[in-house]
């Protein structure tokens, strides 16, 4: 384990790096021998040390839900982060590029929770405690290089938790649906870029069912004393590959039926 004096250095460099729009080297290359709870116990520094400059929690995220992206980092379950009030961004919004180091879009569904979540859950817990279901992007972001511009080695699953899960921002938009209102699992999306389609999916490829992957955070929290309050946000999992943007893309994000949206980077 990573002494605490570590933790809060690294703590620190994230959150200046992102103040002045650069990256800092990976973490597991300088620490070798750290371990996944080091990584969350990073990104716990960092949180606290937002939440002391006035920003307040909105919800949660969850990556590598689908197996492609779990055996690409050779990893066997998701990860985590959190979503903070400054990250909201409503469907039409023209956002601002330099704020973010290296830009990406993923698709999926965000649950409004109407009561608190406690692990360990069902996804039937899940269901009777969530009050709309809406679609969203995820716009990623990264603090820690993504590459080595030495070595050219990629950064690892341990670098991107400390990078709060690589998360950037959220943008909720279509039409919002109660839990049972459709059969979640074959909701699906098409991404364009510009008016070109880039990726598309399904949100059964988030461990089966979007819901499960909400249940697994809860249990994952739970340890800890952490529930999912009422009100929050919980971004349930990626079903497409990021798609990355640059100043002047406009991203449109079509969910059939629950409706479309889109977001211009500007």
């Amino acid at each position: 384990m990573l002494a605490k004096t570590i933790v809060e250095e690294i703590a620190h460099q994230l959150n200046e790096a992102e103040k002045r729009g650069t990256e800092i080297p990976h973490i597991s290359q300088r620490y070798p021998d750290m371990t996944i709870e080091d990584s969350y116990a990073i990104q716990s520094a960092w949180m606290e040390l937002k939440y002391a400059e006035g920003r307040t929690i909105i919800g949660r995220k969850i990556g590598f839900t689908s197996k492609a992206m779990q055996r690409a980092f050779n990893i066997s379950e998701p990860d985590y982060g959190v979503l903070l009030d400054n990250m909201l961004f409503e469907e039409s919004a023209v956002i601002p590029t330099d704020r973010f180091n290296q830009p990406r879009i993923e698709l999926e569904l965000a649950f409004i929770l109407a009561k608190p979540l406690t692990g360990p859950c069902t996804i039937f817990d899940v269901l009777n405690a969530t009050d709309f279901i809406t679609p969203a992007m995820e716009l990623l972001d990264a603090r820690i290089c993504r590459v080595d511009p030495v070595n050219k080695k990629t950064r690892t699953v341990l670098d991107t938790i400390a990078d709060n899960a690589g998360n950037g921002g959220v943008i909720l938009g279509g039409r919002p649906i109660r839990p049972m209102e459709v059969d979640l699992r074959r909701v699906g999306a098409v991404c364009y870029r510009n008016g070109e389609v880039e990726e598309s999916g399904l949100a059964a490829a988030v461990l089966n069912h979007p819901a499960r992957g909400v249940a697994w955070l809860a249990g994952k929290l739970a340890p800890f004393g952490v529930s999912l309050d009422a009100g929050l946000i919980i971004l349930s999992g990626s079903f497409i590959t990021p798609v990355s943007v640059k100043k002047g893309d406009t991203l449109h994000a079509d969910y059939g039926e629950l409706g479309s949206f889109a977001v211009h980077f500007g």
